[in-house]
């Protein structure tokens, strides 16, 4: 997917890291989309979901998360995704609000992926009434381990951060490069069209991709979740959601993420059967359903842009 023709990235910094982000208009847009990408992704990954957002009258504004993508990253080794709370995502996105997408003065939607969306709820929670409706793809509601008892995974981060937040690749994640990773050996997309377009966009800027997750990160994101899933967190969530998850995902745990919309006071779930993680990028087969619940989400839940 080339990049449009207006993609002119600029840079918000907070607390002296500096936030790549981007925006992409439209003529007479009904509303704004911010568009939150998950973990390890970037910008121009998203260009295919963009040029849809715009077609359906949003003007679009999207970045890559602190340590990440084109922003600075927070480690000599830039190929480690690193944080020490998810509180400074809330940062990043809280000034990416106020700096970009409030100044437009637009209705706003907003629509996330996997680490993104665990980060929107943490937002929406906080800031009620801030966006009329919210799309989350394969939210990051628990992560799936892959056979290792999740309870011996969160042990080891625990004690592998007891002194101090760790630096270390999780285990076996260090040799993982998205540059020499072939399709079968990936698990975010059954897609092999789409997977090599997405990593043919890194071998042109290898500087855009990240192998994997420090045990530091790991522990945050493990923190994270269990906020949000503490009693009362989802029912103080109002914002109309829509919440997919991927029936084939490795890498997120979709009962979780319908379980939690089910606590919502006004979500609705759509399991995506066969997709893999990354549903955005899948088969056209599969994207066209995930965009058609999309659009009947969207005409009956903001009817005052979508009318």
């Amino acid at each position: 997917m080339p990049a449009p023709q207006d993609f002119r990235p600029f840079f918000v910094t907070v607390n002296a890291v500096r936030l790549r982000a981007a925006r992409f208009d439209t003529e007479r847009p009904r509303a704004l989309c911010l568009l939150l990408n998950g973990q390890t992704e970037f910008i121009e990954k998203y260009f295919e979901v963009i040029d849809e957002l715009r077609t359906r009258g949003f003007s679009v504004v999207t970045f890559d998360w602190r340590g990440q993508g084109g922003s600075d990253r927070l480690l000599a080794d830039a190929r480690k995704a690193h944080i020490e709370d998810f509180a400074a995502y809330d940062r990043d996105l809280d000034a990416i609000i106020r700096t970009v997408a409030d100044p437009i003065g637009l209705p706003k939607i907003a629509m996330a992926h996997s680490m993104g969306g665990n980060i929107l709820l943490r937002r929406l929670h906080d800031v009620p009434g801030e966006f009329t409706a919210a799309i989350l793809c394969a939210p990051m509601l628990g992560i799936n381990f892959r056979g290792a008892p999740g309870w011996v995974v969160k042990t080891l981060a625990r004690l592998l951060n007891r002194k101090a937040p760790s630096c270390d690749f999780v285990w076996g994640l260090g040799a993982r490069d998205q540059l020499t990773q072939t399709f079968g050996q990936q698990i975010v997309t059954s897609d092999p069209v789409r997977y090599a377009r997405n990593q043919a966009l890194l071998k042109a800027d290898p500087d855009l991709r990240l192998n994997g997750p420090t045990w530091s990160w790991l522990a945050a994101a493990i923190r994270s979740i269990a906020l949000l899933r503490s009693p009362g967190y989802a029912e103080a969530i109002a914002t109309r959601s829509l919440i997919f998850g991927a029936g084939q995902d490795q890498v997120c745990e979709t009962p979780a993420a319908a379980a939690f919309a089910a606590r919502m006071p006004d979500a609705r779930f759509t399991e995506i059967t066969g997709a893999e993680h990354e549903i955005l990028m899948e088969r056209d087969a599969l994207r066209g359903r995930l965009w058609s619940a999309i659009d009947d989400f969207l005409q009956k839940s903001a009817p005052a842009i979508f009318r």
